[in-house]
């Protein structure tokens, strides 16, 4: 928290004043409206959600065992501070895939945001577009293509920018190839240009709290507009004499049925979903989501993918997996020559960040931080605990002493025994 009138100009946002700008405004008694401590952070976004969107936001796979060693391997790695390093010109930007990027931080692919907040997507898209961060919107979004599109752009006007920060499309590759087509065409015409296809999600993993109330959201008619809005699939339901106005849960069952339920694809696929999205997007990158294992990084890279995200799905599909940071180093020793490695899974704090960036990841996504602002306060939440995330992750760089993205490696860190916390 430094005064902005004794510092010198950075090349990117000075995102620790936010914290300087809570602390004036609360001296004039004016608070934040919530905590993002992360914990509590969750337990509001709960309180205000209701029992499907609650089940939705906070189930895990089995008995939450990979969530909870997600944040065991980020308590197993420790930073090592630095003293005496000037860091008031700090860099915090960095490029991806092309882009420049004011902090590596994105937003996650999540779907059915209308769950959490009537806006949907769209108040998310708008807050990414606002600070310029990159948004990646999933195959089983609340909103069209076009409309998320809309918003993102029109949060960048709103806060004076040129255009939206980066847009990534989160595939779930259909089965119905000219149905892939249709969707990563819209994608395109719609300025997302990187194709993020993610991988361990056939169909949803046994969650408890899921089960027991029947949260099945697509089967209740939500989670579908990508389809609904579609051409190719609109055609299908045609076809099959289904109105997806007179019959929503009819016509999600046969959404989510042609996207994926159990019908795993293979390596096999890889190369044509490849070629139809180079062949629309001109070349643009293809990246996989939901790498764990070292080989299935090589196969990836052998395979002619431009980047990975390394990632458990927050543990919400295989009870008892391995942490996707503790594999982060392996994956990256592996391939992290050839192609962009990226990270989710378990991510709460700036810290966090940090860790992942030190083991070797070009950027860091974030889901569940923006769905408990997203459901706590729509757009002002989203854009409260992401401002929190950015100047928590500004102010560790500055008290641990590095100066820029380049100077965060492997040497900032102690690992302890995992098996020991």
């Amino acid at each position: 928290m430094s005064d902005p009138t004794s510092r010198p100009e950075r090349t990117s946002p000075n995102y620790d004043l936010y914290q300087r700008e809570i602390f004036k405004d609360g001296s004039y008694g004016t608070l934040p409206s919530f905590s993002t401590d992360p914990d509590q952070l969750e337990a509001v976004a709960a309180s205000k959600l209701s029992e499907r969107g609650r089940l939705y936001a906070l189930s895990n796979a089995g008995l939450s065992l990979t969530a909870r060693t997600n944040r065991a391997a980020f308590a197993a790695y420790q930073i090592i501070p630095r003293m005496l390093r000037p860091t008031l010109e700090r860099d915090i930007s960095t490029t991806l895939f092309g882009h420049h990027i004011p902090a590596p931080i994105g937003f996650a692919p999540v779907g059915v945001n209308e769950i959490y907040n009537p806006e949907g997507e769209l108040a998310v898209a708008s807050v990414a577009g606002e600070l310029g961060l990159p948004y990646c919107l999933s195959t089983a979004s609340s909103r069209s293509v076009e409309r998320v599109a809309e918003a993102n752009d029109a949060g960048a006007k709103a806060a004076g920018r040129a255009e939206g920060g980066p847009r990534f499309f989160q595939l779930y590759l259909p089965h119905n190839w000219e149905l892939a087509e249709s969707l990563l065409k819209r994608a395109w015409d719609n300025g997302f240009d990187v194709c993020i296809m993610t991988l361990d999600t056939d169909h949803l993993a046994w969650r408890h709290g899921d089960v027991a109330q029947a949260n099945y959201t697509f089967y209740y008619g939500q989670g579908n507009e990508m389809g609904w809005t579609d051409p190719v699939f609109h055609k299908y339901l045609e076809e099959k004499g289904i109105d997806p106005k007179k019959d929503p849960k009819t016509a999600g069952r046969a959404w989510i049925d042609t996207v994926w339920h159990g019908k795993a694809h293979s390596w096999d696929d890889l190369p044509r979903v490849i070629k139809l999205w180079k062949d629309i997007s001109g070349g643009k990158p293809f990246v996989l989501k939901g790498i764990q294992c070292v080989e299935d990084a090589l196969l990836a890279n052998r395979n002619g993918c431009d980047g990975i995200i390394v990632s458990n799905h927050a543990g919400r599909q295989v009870d008892g997996a391995v942490a996707s940071l503790e594999m982060l180093p392996e994956i990256v020793d592996a391939v992290g020559g050839d192609m962009t490695v990226m990270f989710d899974s378990g991510v709460r704090t700036g810290a966090d960040v940090f860790k992942a960036l030190a083991l070797g990841a070009k950027a860091v996504f974030i889901g569940r931080l923006w769905i408990y602002g997203l459901a706590i306060q729509g757009a002002p939440g989203v854009r409260h605990v992401t401002k929190s995330l950015l100047a928590d992750f500004d102010s560790l760089m500055d008290l641990a002493g590095y100066r820029s993205l380049g100077e965060v490696s492997r040497a900032a860190l102690k690992i302890r025994d995992i098996a020991r916390l």
